[in-house]
């Protein structure tokens, strides 16, 4: 586990991160509660590489969780795609932490 908002992220983690779960850094850009709208990273016209940048300078602007297993690498947004890296037993249910319950394929 990453506490990437204490520890903070480097340009190579961020790049390894992004080529194995197959993102660009506007794909993992998180949008809410995070300063990216304010700091104009949500316009088209920005850069992956500016983005990358303010990335690195404000890591909340990293969307989570990015799940890393020996099964791939995925940002788990909904969150059940996590099911997809995980060895678990189809039909097991889970309580999300909206309260939310989702089973397992």
């Amino acid at each position: 586990m990453v506490e990437y908002l204490k520890t903070g992220w480097t340009r190579e983690q961020l790049q390894a991160l992004f080529a194995a779960a197959n993102l660009t850094p506007k794909q993992a850009l998180r949008t809410s509660k995070s300063p990216a709208e304010k700091l104009g990273l949500t316009d088209p016209a920005v850069s992956d590489e500016a983005i990358l940048d303010a990335m690195l300078e404000h890591p909340v602007l990293v969307n989570r969780p990015i799940v890393c297993t020996e099964k791939g690498v995925a940002l788990c947004r909904p969150s059940e795609v996590v099911f997809s890296l995980l060895e678990v037993v189809p039909g097991t249910t889970f309580i999300k932490e909206d309260g939310e319950v989702v089973t397992a394929p």
